[in-house]
């Protein structure tokens, strides 16, 4: 039985990420800072940051589904997958990571990305996601994967069992449309653990 443990397990994605992983037969633990709100039956109560190698030892993979919106707190994002990444070193566990869209290139140089066209206001977030992701990058001693999702990620839509798996340039479906639903990437995810093989590498998710 594969074994993970889902950080943010109580969140929009981390909790569809652990019913997902629970209805596919997985032994499941959410890693959570309070009270456990989903149906994972297995709990670390404890801060990310106060994770230690020991606790998730254990596991064949770790889910980061970790996230700060705070613009006072954007550092976090670096913060927290440096933190993981010094945890996991030279670990067989894997750390998959529910990561952003605005990194996504948009041109074949890999010199523009999504979020330079976002307004202003919101910039930052996508910024700052992706400076960790530039930073996961240099850890070749972590099994790293990270999963953008689409532009438009839906936490309300429905699941369609459905997605198409692609690389680091943003794309979209036939209709010029760039959207997935928390519950097919939630699929998605599960199937990289289950199957996957993008050790080191980013990946995006759409429909």
């Amino acid at each position: 039985m594969t074994a993970i443990a889902v950080i943010g397990a109580n969140g929009r994605a981390g909790s569809r990420i652990v019913d997902e992983a629970l209805n596919r037969g997985f032994d499941v633990t959410a890693i959570v800072r309070g009270e456990n709100r989903t149906r994972a039956s297995k709990t670390i109560v404890k801060d990310l940051f106060e994770l230690e190698a020991e606790d998730i030892a254990g596991f064949d993979a770790v889910v980061d589904a970790f996230g700060v919106f705070d613009p006072n707190k954007l550092s976090e994002h670096s913060t927290s997958l440096a933190h993981l990444a010094d945890i996991l070193s030279g670990s067989p566990v894997r750390l998959l990571v529910v990561g952003g869209a605005g990194s996504l290139y948009t041109n074949t140089e890999h010199t523009a990305q999504l979020s330079d066209g976002f307004p202003e206001d919101i910039k930052p977030v996508p910024l700052a996601m992706g400076k960790s992701l530039d930073e996961l990058r240099q850890h070749d001693d972590v099994r790293w994967t990270y999963l953008s999702p689409a532009a438009d990620f839906q936490a309300d839509g429905e699941r369609t069992g459905a997605y198409t798996l692609a690389g680091e340039n943003y794309s979209t479906d036939a209709n010029g449309i760039s959207a997935i639903s928390y519950a097919d990437y939630a699929i998605a995810v599960v199937d990289e653990i289950e199957h996957g093989s993008h050790i080191g590498e980013r990946i995006s998710v759409r429909w």
